[in-house]
């Protein structure tokens, strides 16, 4: 029995630890976690990570154009090559790509999602953000 509770226990730790950790750890201004040619806008953005050989990100990269023209003037939409962003990545602690991060216009992280994304979700959370 006491090895059982052990082990539920670490088994909790393991599961929620990643959690706590992603909610608490971005110490960083979060300017510095978005373009500086985008940062100061004010509207709210969509960083989308990945690499251009990835499968999933190539699915999303005519999703994201098409949504980037669809929203214009009401959201920001940008695509972060991670090879060429590496201090973006690095500081967005980008684990699995593609990875989308929704901020608000005052640069605030709202959501953030790993794998692909359709653009019927990406439109969901564009209207809980209160962009229609």
């Amino acid at each position: 029995m006491k090895n059982l509770t052990r082990i539920l226990i670490v088994t909790v730790l393991l599961l929620f630890t990643p959690l706590f950790l992603h909610q608490t750890s971005f110490s960083q201004s979060s300017t510095e976690r978005i373009p500086k040619d985008i940062a100061k806008a004010p509207l709210p953005k969509l960083l989308d990570f990945g690499r251009g050989k990835c499968i999933p990100c190539k699915a999303m990269a005519p999703i994201l154009k098409e949504l980037s023209e669809e929203y214009k003037d009401r959201f920001i939409i940008k695509i972060i090559e991670i090879d060429q962003e590496s201090n973006l990545t690095q500081a967005n602690r980008i684990r699995l790509i593609p990875t989308q991060i929704f901020f608000d216009a005052k640069n605030q992280e709202v959501l953030r999602h790993e794998g692909f994304m359709s653009k019927d979700d990406i439109k969901k959370v564009f209207q809980k953000m209160g962009v229609k």
